[in-house]
């Protein structure tokens, strides 16, 4: 068999671990959580749909690259949750380790490709790795809201712990973090998230 094509075939394999990787979030539309390649589905479903409310123009194939590929360190990382200072301290090492081992398995051009996403992702410094990180941030929310503050109430969360972590989703996108402060507001209003101070 040709070496390219069993490589690409062996990393496809690999990457299909993704679906054993259980997030924190409860899934819409039932009671079991939502693992990363349904998370990453998501997010690249959200960006095709809500690219028009980025605040700059995006090339809308490289965001949803990155977003498909952003989450597959995770095989080896495992998911570090949101709202866990311990486990965030190291999570770059961690994940860096792994999307070295993941991407090496493929042919040179494109294992240098998934790490320069993967990359552009985490430093956030490109309009498309902004707005698909305000994709990433603000699925969570919808998820919560939806699902009468799952997450948030098993995990003691506060609005001020959900709205100082997400307000990044500002940099991709002003009038979705207008949304999300909104959804944030209405949580609280339901009693489904914890008012900050109360």
């Amino acid at each position: 068999m040709d070496e390219t094509l069993e490589s690409q075939v062996q990393f496809l394999i690999e990457i299909d671990k993704l679906k054993t990787i259980e997030r924190r979030t409860r899934i819409i539309h039932g009671d079991r959580l939502e693992n990363d390649a349904e998370h990453s589905w998501h997010l690249a479903m959200m960006a095709f749909i809500l690219h028009g409310h980025a605040n700059k123009e995006i090339d809308m194939l490289k965001v949803i690259k990155m977003l498909l590929v952003h989450d597959l360190v995770e095989i080896d990382a495992g998911d570090t949750f949101a709202y866990d200072t311990q486990g965030n301290t190291d999570k770059h090492e961690r994940e860096l380790k792994a999307a070295h081992r993941l991407f090496g398995m493929l042919p040179e051009d494109q294992a240098e490709e998934l790490l320069s996403l993967w990359m552009e992702f985490e430093t956030k410094e490109t309009p498309e790795a902004r707005f698909a990180s305000s994709m990433d941030r603000l699925q969570p929310i919808i998820h919560n809201h939806q699902n009468e503050g799952d997450t948030w109430q098993k995990y003691n969360i506060t609005s001020d712990q959900v709205l100082n972590r997400n307000a990044e989703i500002a940099n991709g996108s002003a009038t979705l973090w207008k949304y999300a402060q909104q959804i944030v507001q209405d949580s609280v209003d339901q009693g489904i998230l914890k008012q900050s101070g109360s």
